[in-house]
């Protein structure tokens, strides 16, 4: 595996638990989206970007500065995988929708970006992460499926750590 940095967004730190744990499985670094910069990503082959999802379906707060250092770098040759949380009980018409903003930008930063989870065995109304059928990245519902968590995240990895 190139080297591989896992980057989070966290506010009541579900997310950040699950940043760990998916950086533990694979032995490599988890850092908060505070201190990610242009460096990182120079530093970095893979980027595994994760964010909570808040209100109407917004990005975790820490995440727009992070935001803006996708937007404004590089990333042609970086392999980016996205993961989000969210609550598909209270929130059922935004689930995850935080993930998008995170892969949009990557995507015209020239990222390669994995594909990421079928929406099948999930439970929700709407996401502007659901693209085509998929979501853009790995979707955590650790509110109301925690008991399905690990096996998402197993299952998420074995699936793109070929590209990693």
């Amino acid at each position: 595996m190139k080297k591989t940095i896992v980057v989070f967004g966290s506010s009541t730190g579900t997310c950040e638990e699950i940043a760990n744990t998916i950086a533990s499985k694979l032995g490599v670094e988890a850092i908060n989206v505070t201190d990610f910069s242009a460096d990182t990503i120079a530093e970095n082959d893979n980027l595994i970007l994760g964010t909570s999802t808040w209100g109407a379906g917004e990005l975790q707060d820490d995440w727009y500065d992070g935001v803006d250092v996708l937007k404004n770098a590089d990333l042609s040759g970086k392999t980016v995988a996205i993961f989000g949380c969210g609550d598909s009980e209270s929130y059922p018409d935004t689930f995850c929708g935080g993930m998008k903003e995170i892969y949009d930008a990557c995507k015209a930063a020239g990222a390669n970006v994995l594909p990421g989870v079928s929406t099948d065995g999930y439970t929700f109304d709407d996401s502007d992460s659901v693209v085509d059928g998929n979501f853009v990245g790995l979707a955590l519902d650790n509110v109301n499926e925690e008991d399905k968590t690990e096996g998402r995240i197993d299952a998420w990895l074995e699936a793109i750590k070929p590209s990693l």
